[in-house]
């Protein structure tokens, strides 16, 4: 009853918080990234560590801090996590550490272990796959400063630190595993001259792996002879590493330093957020945005030029006879209207991708005006679900309104299919991989209970949006063609073999991925790597010249088309934006098999799912600006020349 309990606790957090956090983000505080509130503390004031979840860039499964034998608390504590921590995998726990502000401590015993044959299996398993260890101080994750061995010494910070590590005995080529069991962390903090009180602004580790001794039998008060702070003796290095085998004693400790830094409250996010800054990367982003830019700026001006000499042209036209010989886009002017096939399918897909559209657009606002701040974990996952499930009225809308002018009369059908193709596809793949990560036993498994929020914000919230969207949608009036279409289809002559339509549509996905391509890879980095990602406002830019790029390329191979006298351009219009898509899907397994180390199956297979889940989104997007521009285009040029 205890374990329901908290479930359904969890539950409710995981919805109304977020929505709280979304309706008052107003008031939040102007001066820092709003929703968090800066803590003072006083000298002997008792500073909370937690412990998060156990990480590795080689498996990209978390496990829970104590799946591990590390010393435990006398009552293990679950922080409430939001829906966004709980579909990441964070699990915040309370931890044994004792600190308090500005009382340094050295040599501060945890607690002492012996390893059996299955916990010493466990750490070995842990270290050989890189696992690092999370914590989080006043909201601040844990970072190992590691010195760079280039010319400007600066220092970059790896989130977390290695359980352990792999070595070998001099003289010796047999592999051994050693754990990590002293811990030597620095807590920065920004002093008030005014009121005398601190604020945390740095949490430090540098973990070291020693083999303690000590005389006599152990117990509470036994002294350690390889760190003893009456001696003034420190461990300053891992030259007698602690072995794991089992049964072996390990004894885990800690030193707490703390440091008075320059850098104030609001600014200590900094070091997280700039971790990876250097010019290769401003270069890169600003370099590709400058290419796209000009390329959209040569296709504007091709087109505008083209289209203003061809509609002057038709309508300088005397005789019928003359428009008669003339050829190109005027003569399928009877069916360029004509409903195309699956229409109900072409509705459903558009509707999805406004809604997609919609919930980017906000999301990306959100961040580049720092409400979704990495202070707030899990905070851009839970924004982006909430703003996909009301965004749901815009989906049901859009897709009634061109099924009306389809002439379709079963608005509800249609309602529904955009409500649960696009979710119901996602969350059919997304539980096979979450039944993969509970049969590994993994903290990154979802819940029974936030499995169950998900499905309720799905029928209950994001549904019923759809269908009054679709609702308002049907009863508008319908949208009028600017031409009257044909009775009999027009034959569409033999196309050139560069107009094929797979050809066509392949070439179209090329620029739209070109855009976005290096700042992929850093999205990339940052989602498998375990880095901070926080240049939204790049992200926000290179998302306009998405869009721009999207429409203009869709624009210019329907007019190409429309040329060759072929009037099929609604399906074509959506697919050519959309398979950019394919190209990014092709990128991520590039940058599988050339950045990523990982060796499981069922890591993979978790790599592969998600990107795919992303690609399909991407598609959705990208295929939905085509198909308006083109829309729009089409209607614009119709209505622009004299139809006899």
């Amino acid at each position: 009853m205890e374990s329901r309990s908290r479930s359904m606790n969890k539950l409710t957090n995981s919805i109304v918080w977020p929505l709280l956090f979304l309706v008052f983000i107003h008031g939040s505080h102007c001066f820092y990234l709003p929703g968090v509130a800066p803590e003072d503390f006083q000298k002997g004031d008792p500073l909370k560590v937690k412990v998060n979840k156990l990480t590795s860039i080689k498996t990209q499964l978390p496990y829970s801090y104590y799946s591990l034998p590390f010393c435990p608390p006398e009552k293990i504590v679950d922080n409430t996590e939001n829906l966004g921590e709980v579909l990441r995998g964070d699990r915040i726990e309370n931890s044994p550490y004792v600190f308090k502000m500005q009382e340094p401590q050295m040599c501060a015993v945890l607690c002492h272990i012996t390893l059996d044959a299955k916990t010493a299996k466990q750490l070995k398993e842990k270290i050989g796959d890189e696992y690092r260890v999370n914590m989080i101080l006043d909201n601040l994750p844990l970072v190992v400063p590691i010195r760079r061995s280039d010319q400007d010494s600066s220092v970059v910070y790896q989130l977390g630190y290695h359980v352990g590590l792999k070595g070998q005995y001099t003289g010796s080529k047999e592999e051994k595993y050693f754990i990590h069991n002293h811990l030597a962390f620095t807590v920065k903090y920004h002093r008030d001259s005014q009121t005398d009180s601190a604020r945390i602004v740095g949490f430090e580790v540098k973990p070291y792996s020693i083999r303690h001794e000590y005389e006599g039998t152990w117990n509470e008060k036994t002294r350690l002879t390889t760190c003893d702070p009456h001696n003034k003796r420190t461990v300053v290095n891992s030259n007698t590493p602690q072995e794991v085998e089992a049964n072996n004693e390990i004894i885990f400790t800690y030193d707490v330093e703390y440091q008075e830094s320059d850098v104030k409250w609001a600014s200590r996010w900094d070091a997280y957020l700039l971790m990876n800054d250097n010019q290769i990367h401003w270069f890169s982003i600003v370099n590709s945005l400058m290419i796209v830019l000009f390329l959209s700026g040569m296709v504007a001006m091709i087109m505008l030029r083209t289209l203003y000499r061809d509609i002057s042209r038709y309508n300088e036209l005397e005789t019928q006879e003359e428009a008669q010989e003339e050829t190109g886009w005027k003569l399928v002017h009877g069916d360029v209207f004509r409903p195309p096939s699956n229409s109900d399918l072409l509705c459903v897909y558009v509707g999805t991708g406004v809604q997609f559209l919609g919930m980017v657009l906000v999301t990306m606002i959100f961040a580049v005006f720092g409400f979704l701040s990495p202070s707030n974990r899990g905070g851009l996952m839970t924004a982006m679900l909430l703003l996909w499930v009301f965004m749901g009225i815009f989906a049901g809308y859009a897709s009634a309104r061109l099924y009306k002018m389809f002439k379709g009369a079963e608005w509800k059908k249609v309602a529904f299919r955009t409500a649960c193709m696009f979710p119901g596809i996602v969350f059919a793949i997304f539980f096979v991989l979450n039944a993969l990560i509970w049969g590994q036993k993994s903290s990154g498994a979802v819940p029974f209970g936030t499995m169950f929020a998900l499905v309720l914000l799905w029928f209950g919230i994001s549904v019923p949006l759809v269908f009054v969207g679709g609702y308002v949608g049907f009863k508008k009036p319908a949208i009028e063609d600017p031409v009257k279409t044909n009775k009999i289809p027009r034959q569409i002559p033999e196309q050139a073999w560069y107009m094929n339509p797979t050809f066509s549509i392949l070439i179209g996905g090329i620029l739209p991925f070109g855009a976005v391509f290096i700042e992929l890879f850093f999205i990339l980095t940052s989602i498998w790597l375990n880095q901070f990602y926080y240049i939204f406002g790049f992200l926000f830019l290179v998302f306009i010249i998405l869009l721009i790029t999207c429409a203009e390329i869709t624009i210019v191979l329907c007019y190409f088309q429309l040329c060759s006298e072929d009037y099929l351009w609604w399906w074509r219009s959506y697919l050519t934006s959309g398979s950019s898509a394919l190209y990014l899907f092709l990128y991520a397994t590039f940058y599988f098999f050339t950045k990523l180390e990982i060796t499981k199956l069922v890591s993979g297979l978790l790599y592969f799912g998600y990107m795919l889940i992303a690609s399909y989104a991407f598609f959705v997007l990208t295929g939905t600006i085509g198909f308006y521009a083109c829309f729009w285009f089409t209607r614009l040029i119709y209505s622009s020349v004299k139809i006899d």
